[in-house]
């Protein structure tokens, strides 16, 4: 097969897409459905047994750079579990590079390794996938809560066929092999790869935000449970195996634990390399607190003290996990972790090393971008500066992504921006650290457009910038405006809001279930009085409601009138929702906040990210998609353009309606 040849194919055989549908083996013998019956029962009673008896996999070497070369292959890193898969007459074994049975864990997969017809033995990763089609470790290790997901067993490798070793026998050879014995099947897949050409394909890995790839020599040898040089592993997302050494007490909403205190294992002592308190669901929180009971303990693991501000419960240093960071600080500390998941197919034993080949992640390097960049945007001249700082560290989503997706949307977003004074909230640091609101202006450039207004609270003028182009968006975006927050009215108007609005705002103790049904009753109230409204997420934990009015109302009139939809609707769901304003009075209730309606008070704009994990956007919605298994984590920075390329503007109505609140208010008393 030619390079040209290998490289398409690579493409479509590794498309990570759970839709394709493969019609049942035709070969379903009663031989097979005893092989069946057998696995079940043993899916039963195996649990979490450890094999006495089993093959350690081939192991690969960090490399730092992707190369070209003819004598190589190149296949994509999964994130999941390596699995090596023993096929025999009236048996399966399927399990972890440590021996780890995985039949009870992944019976799906077991249960399609028995169309087999052959005595096999193979290698590959099991993955879950995300509900944007992407390998997602977290998913997999919660596997019993997520069903529903499609589970995939990527084979890449052969090493007994028809029950002789083949090991010996060149890579391509084996992987021919392996490609050849594999069933029909939506569970497993045939890993593909490209020869040669390991610089674009690293590109391509970079596009789809996968994990990363393998190099692998075409002629090299199997060697079991060796490291080889004959195999490199390139990264896209930065990870690290740690070992546990405890947890931190926790602190405001969250329960449980507050961070994990992670280590690797160094000359028979725990090094500390750092702390994570992000990456977790109450799920995974309320699940590692079970886990690490047991291994509680009175004294620290560590040998050195280590830097911590809430109480510590120490435990005894057995479980490996995950973490995803975007760089490590000469000290060896690991910068913004995230925590992905526990790693039961690895010991403290195997967490000896951290992956220091460069201060940037792969993603970065390839881009070869300076930290200083002139661009011209629109006739204007910018310095962007550190466009590849990590925003996202859980996502390795960065700052100059942030740029590129306003710029990409941008004829879609300015018209709720044009002549609106902009409250700045910025985030130089991404989420991981302390964001800020900057009203003034400051030093912008002369070209920015900015007016200047009284504020009666300050005792000040501020001069707030008004974002009516793609130059100054991108300005705003270097600023480390991840959020874009204008005023309800214009400069020419601004006693006058274009809009009235509704904040449904949850408390911890609210579904977000509870919030749709919340929004539907102020639908239905504003619906009842003749007023049209528009829905959209906030990109956080809550909805936004918008009634168009066209600037023909005063901020006090429109905030008494909101206040009675508020109030009527409070009354529909007393349990649920409340009008107090009062953080101490909501008692676990959805705040229906009508005070938006108010000079000067700003949301995240439609269209805007926010600086929340998975970087989600604010996303019009048609009132027909506020219904159950709506969340706002659907839409994020990555989906939004492709969103908007098929629906359109569906927010357009909130600029250019208009309603008459008299005759709304007549209707309501009627």
């Amino acid at each position: 097969m030619s390079v040209s040849q290998s490289k398409k194919k690579s493409v479509r055989g590794n498309k990570v897409n759970s839709k394709s549908h493969v019609k049942p083996s035709p070969k379903s013998s009663a031989r097979t459905a005893r092989k069946i019956n057998r696995i079940v029962k043993s899916v039963r009673t195996s649990g979490k047994d450890k094999l006495t008896k089993f093959i350690r996999p081939m192991l690969a070497n960090i490399h730092d750079e992707a190369f070209d070369d003819d004598q190589w292959l190149f296949e994509i890193k999964w994130d999941g579990y390596r699995a090596i898969a023993e096929v025999r007459k009236d048996d399966v074994l399927l399990y972890s590079r440590n021996g780890l049975s995985f039949l009870n864990l992944y019976p799906k997969v077991a249960t399609e390794l028995t169309k087999i017809d052959e005595e096999v033995v193979l290698d590959g990763e099991i993955v879950v996938l995300n509900s944007e089609n992407k390998p997602d470790f977290q998913k997999l290790q919660q596997y019993y809560e997520n069903h529903s997901l499609p589970i995939l067993y990527y084979v890449f490798d052969c090493l007994y066929h028809r029950g002789k070793s083949i090991m010996h026998l060149p890579l391509a050879e084996r992987k021919k092999i392996a490609r050849s014995v594999l069933p029909a099947s939506n569970a497993i897949k045939y890993s593909d790869h490209v020869e040669k050409d390991g610089v674009d394909f690293f590109k391509r890995v970079i596009e789809m935000n996968v994990e990363g790839m393998i190099a692998k020599k075409m002629t090299s040898m199997y060697e079991t449970g060796k490291r080889s040089r004959n195999w490199l592993k390139i990264k896209n997302h930065r990870t690290q195996e740690a070992i546990i050494a405890g947890y931190t007490a926790p602190r405001g909403s969250r329960v449980h634990l507050g961070a994990l205190i992670l280590a690797i294992k160094q000359k028979e002592k725990l090094k500390y390399i750092g702390h994570t308190g992000t990456g977790f669901t109450n799920n995974l929180l309320r699940d590692l607190y079970i886990r690490l009971q047991p291994l509680k303990r009175s004294t620290s693991p560590l040998s050195e003290k280590i830097p911590v501000n809430s109480p510590v419960t120490w435990v005894e240093p057995e479980l490996v996990c995950n973490v995803r960071y975007t760089e490590i600080t000469a000290g060896g500390i690991l910068r913004h972790p995230v925590f992905q998941g526990l790693r039961i197919d690895k010991s403290p034993d195997e967490t000896n090393t951290l992956d220091v080949t460069a201060s940037l992640p792969p993603s970065a390097k390839a881009k070869s971008v300076s930290e200083k960049e002139k661009v011209n945007i629109n006739g204007r001249e910018l310095t962007l500066t550190n466009q590849h700082k990590i925003y996202w560290p859980g996502e390795n989503i960065t700052k100059g992504d942030v740029l590129k997706y306003y710029q990409t949307i941008h004829a879609y977003l300015l018209p709720y921006l044009k002549d609106r004074p902009q409250s700045l909230r910025r985030n130089p640091n991404g989420i991981s650290g302390e964001g800020f609101f900057q009203k003034d202006a400051g030093k912008a450039p002369d070209w920015i457009k900015s007016v200047p207004l009284r504020a009666e609270s300050a005792n000040r003028t501020i001069d707030y910038i008004i974002c009516n182009d793609t130059a100054t968006l991108a300005y705003l975006n270097n600023l480390g405006c991840i959020e874009l927050n204008p005023w309800n009215s214009r400069i020419r108007k601004l006693d006058f809001p274009d809009y009235m609005v509704f904040d449904l705002d949850p408390s911890s103790a609210n579904s977000f279930q509870q919030v749709i049904e919340a929004a539907l009753v102020i639908r239905d109230i504003l619906q009842r009085s003749g007023a049209p409204s528009y829905c959209k997420t906030s990109g956080a934990s809550g909805l936004h409601i918008y009634v168009p009015l066209h600037a023909q109302y005063a901020y006090e009139d429109v905030r008494t009138f909101a206040e009675i939809i508020a109030r009527l609707a409070e009354q529909q769901l007393p349990k649920t929702t409340t009008t107090a304003r009062a953080l101490t009075k909501r008692n676990g209730r959805i705040y229906l906040d009508y005070m938006q309606n108010s000079k000067g008070q700003t949301l995240a704009s439609v269209y805007s990210i926010r600086p929340k994990p998975g970087a989600t956007v604010s996303a019009p919605l048609l009132w027909s998609e506020v219904r159950a298994g709506l969340h706002p984590a659907q839409f994020n920075i990555r989906n939004m353009p492709k969103r908007l390329a098929k629906s359109g503007d569906l927010f357009t109505g909130v600029l250019t309606g208009k309603t008459n609140l008299k005759k709304c208010l007549k209707n309501l008393k009627e």
